[in-house]
């Protein structure tokens, strides 16, 4: 995966959650790395290791997004810092979640991250949702389209692209998805 896929203006998708996971408590970094961690409740959506988390977190506090709000004692070691956001730190993060994502390969990352904060947050997603949809309809439907003409055309003579079949059905997933999602609100 590029990395690059992944940025926001400025930010990484880890450093989003790290946002995200300040914006309903403060806290300090060793537990927004359990949460981030594959087991946690942000981590079963896209984890990030406890060194990756810190650096985010360095990130977010350079960047002006987080600052120190208090200490805390730590079990077995010195005190841990806790952590909350800034006012450009909540902005940026309320803003980044009502975006949408405009490919396909950041469904199942971005999306998913910012479908989950929302929730833990208590935002509305509906407008995210349609816009989702209005971005990936027409592309599922040219993707159906190319296929068939590559079908006409070839008329068996080479194989169809395994590539373009993929996006196919991936595109049509994630409509369903976006469709359930819709359904359930």
């Amino acid at each position: 995966m590029t990395v690059a896929r992944l940025r926001q203006p400025g930010l990484l998708l880890g450093e989003w959650m790290c946002l995200g996971a300040l914006a309903d408590e403060r806290s300090h970094g060793f537990a927004i790395a359990k949460r981030l961690a594959p087991e946690g409740d942000l981590g079963r959506v896209w984890s990030l290791s406890r060194p990756l988390t810190y650096r985010a977190l360095d990130t977010l506090v350079v960047q002006g997004m987080v600052r120190a709000v208090a200490s805390a004692r730590g079990q077995s070691g010195p005190n841990r810092v806790v952590l909350g956001l800034t006012a450009k730190g909540r902005r940026s993060l309320d803003a980044w979640l009502r975006e949408p994502v405009t490919h396909l390969r950041d469904i199942r990352s971005e999306l998913l991250v910012k479908l989950v904060l929302c929730e833990r947050l208590g935002i509305e997603t509906r407008a995210l949702i349609a816009a989702e949809l209005a971005i990936f309809e027409p592309l599922h439907a040219r993707l159906v389209e190319r296929l068939q003409q590559e079908r006409i055309d070839g008329a068996g003579d080479q194989a169809i692209d395994p590539v373009s079949i993929w996006r196919r059905e991936n595109s049509g997933a994630a409509i369903r998805f976006l469709h359930s999602l819709q359904e359930d609100k």
